[in-house]
């Protein structure tokens, strides 16, 4: 007599993980969580390592968030825990400065930074005393900013807690800025979506002012999001940062040899220009000293971040060729997704093929295993109403 096969439960559903939440919680307290606060991640369609160039980028919210439960008391502590046996307890005192250790990122010191951050918004002498448990269904280290959720997510949870409010803007942009305590020095793109995001929508990220405008992705578009199994942890390298304090001194150079008042000017995009006044090949310290009239000591406070000071070499040209060249693919995706013309999936796809091969070649923040994970999806024709370039859990930041 034939049997139904037994069907495998693969994810809880998100009324369980909270009642499971609350009873982690309730068992280590003693007490229930007086509220909940959530930070989804976000994959990026398009617009790699852009946003802190000062240009705009296309990314939406994934279903993998960051769940925070809270109670608030006035023991004078903050006591953070997480679900995950693998990262440990911290406690930290509300009477005393905050301090984030960049050189030992933990996860705590994500969650440090979106308090500081609210306390300093509206200048907290003395901050209220809460209980915390995270819970994150995010893959660390794997290109989802699930750092970022965690960051968002304890703003969220500082506000609450402190009786204060804020739009999602300006708690994006807070945030964006406070995640610099730990080191990394982004644009604001993870945090900006992790707050605007909307279901059924991807999202068109403007800045300066902030901005989101909806983003109708083509009917039948599908986006598979794939891991290669490579790690980086942002804050614990120098990668990320190289690439941004490239740019910035791309931005430099740019102005300077153009005439421009280089000294106001610290984004590509504020400088947009005719990149061939720019050699391929890598510039020095001295070179960039003489260029801008500035001295070694200068150079090292005002363009470098604290983790590359170590840095001897610069690839300006092929940074910048990469962010002009992304920006605009940016522009053609979205208006590709407005005008929705025959063939727009492969249009899209197209657009996505060319960012991976920029990340890749220009911008060097690819690596061998993720390089082969989309040669073999572009190889498998995938459906014809697949994207034919999928954007690979945005490990584009992951260089190895």
């Amino acid at each position: 007599m034939a049997t139904n096969p037994p069907k495998l439960k693969t994810a809880i559903t998100a009324n369980e993980r909270l009642h499971n939440l609350k009873k982690t919680f309730e068992a280590k307290y003693g007490e229930s969580p007086l509220f909940y606060a959530c930070a989804p991640g976000r994959v990026n369609l398009i617009g790699e390592h852009i946003d802190y160039c000062g240009y705009s980028v296309l990314p939406m919210a994934i279903e993998q968030n960051i769940i925070a439960a809270v109670s608030v008391n006035n023991s004078g502590t903050i006591q953070l825990a997480n679900t995950n046996p693998q990262y440990k307890d911290f406690t930290v005192s509300c009477f005393e400065d905050i301090v984030v250790d960049r050189d030992n990122p933990k996860w705590y010191y994500y969650f440090l930074c979106g308090v500081k951050g609210i306390q300093e918004k509206f200048g907290i002498a003395h901050l209220s005393g809460m209980l915390c448990v995270v819970n994150g269904t995010i893959p660390p280290s794997s290109g989802l900013s699930s750092s970022s959720a965690l960051v968002c997510c304890a703003g969220l949870v500082t506000m609450e807690a402190n009786q204060k409010s804020l739009s999602k803007v300006a708690l994006a942009e807070i945030c964006a800025k406070c995640e610099r305590y730990i080191g990394t020095e982004g644009g604001g793109m993870d945090q900006s979506i992790s707050f605007l995001a909307e279901r059924g929508t991807a999202k068109l990220i403007e800045f300066q002012p902030l901005r989101a405008t909806d983003v109708t992705l083509p009917d039948g578009a599908l986006f598979v999001i794939s891991n290669c199994c490579v790690e980086m942890n942002k804050a614990a390298s120098s990668h990320f940062n190289i690439r941004v304090v490239e740019c910035r001194i791309a931005t430099k150079m740019l102005a300077q040899k153009r005439g421009l008042d280089s000294s106001r000017l610290l984004k590509l995009a504020e400088v947009q220009m005719a990149l061939k006044v720019l050699h391929p090949e890598p510039y020095g310290r001295e070179e960039i000293c003489k260029v801008l009239d500035i001295t070694s000591e200068q150079f090292s406070t005002e363009l470098l971040s604290a983790n590359t000071q170590h840095v001897t070499q610069f690839k300006l040209h092929q940074r910048a060729k990469h962010v002009y060249s992304e920006a605009a693919r940016v522009l053609q995706f979205k208006k590709v997704c407005d005008s929705k013309p025959t063939g727009s999936i492969q249009l899209l796809g197209d657009l996505m093929n060319q960012s991976h091969a920029s990340c890749r070649d220009l911008y060097e923040c690819s690596c061998p295993e993720l390089d082969q994970l989309v040669d073999i999806l572009i190889l498998a024709h995938p459906h014809p109403k697949m994207l034919a370039a999928l954007h690979i859990l945005y490990l584009r930041f992951q260089l190895v």
